[in-house]
């Protein structure tokens, strides 16, 4: 069993890890792995269900025929075996919003609509967050790294540019616990580094 440090801030318990990790997305590398790879569709936030519903249509000219096929069928978001909500997936493997571009990278097709100004909203903060994975229970919520290892690629150009987890995934975080939070997050990081 694997055992790492935590630490709270507010009513979050964090791991260490995400101070020491470093990592950088590295597309040229995993071509957008994670994207396609998995048995489960990207964990959603309930009130992230209803914006997929209706955003569904501005984002719909970006999908490919199979996953416009998928959503159709499923619903623009499911209920896992989990129990909790993800994004469909087509044939049990990519997510349904899943694009590529001309060299075979796996590419967003929510994200493609934001970038283009015709949503405001970027992708499930879930996907924004990665490798930062997010658990809430009733009296506080987890933030941990998680490991993949088709992110080993990401986890080297981190290293090599020197990019901790927790600045890596800067915009994401405040985008789910806010300024203060992360405020309260460089603090700790800079405490550590001093022990």
């Amino acid at each position: 069993m694997y055992f790492c440090r935590m630490f709270q801030i507010g009513k979050t318990i964090v791991s260490e890890e995400i101070l020491e990790k470093d990592f950088v997305c590295n597309l040229s590398a995993c071509k957008g792995a994670c994207c396609i790879a998995g048995d489960a569709g990207a964990p959603l936030e309930e009130k992230e269900t209803e914006i997929l519903e209706d955003i569904y249509p501005k984002v719909k000219p970006f999908l490919r025929e199979a996953g416009i096929k998928a959503i159709e069928e499923q619903g623009t978001s499911v209920i896992g075996e989990d129990g909790e909500f993800e994004t469909p997936l087509i044939d049990g493997a990519d997510c349904a919003y899943v694009t590529f571009d001309k060299k075979g990278t796996a590419l967003c097709g929510i994200e493609e609509a934001y970038n283009q100004g015709h949503i405001d909203w970027k992708k499930p903060v879930s996907c924004h967050l990665y490798p930062v994975r997010t658990q809430d229970y009733s009296e506080f919520s987890a933030v941990n790294y998680h490991h993949w290892q088709i992110c080993d690629d990401a986890c080297t150009l981190g290293k090599e540019l020197q990019v901790p987890v927790y600045k890596f995934v800067k915009d994401a975080l405040i985008r789910k616990y806010g300024e203060d939070w992360y405020t309260e997050l460089e603090k700790t990081a800079q405490q550590l580094q001093k022990k």
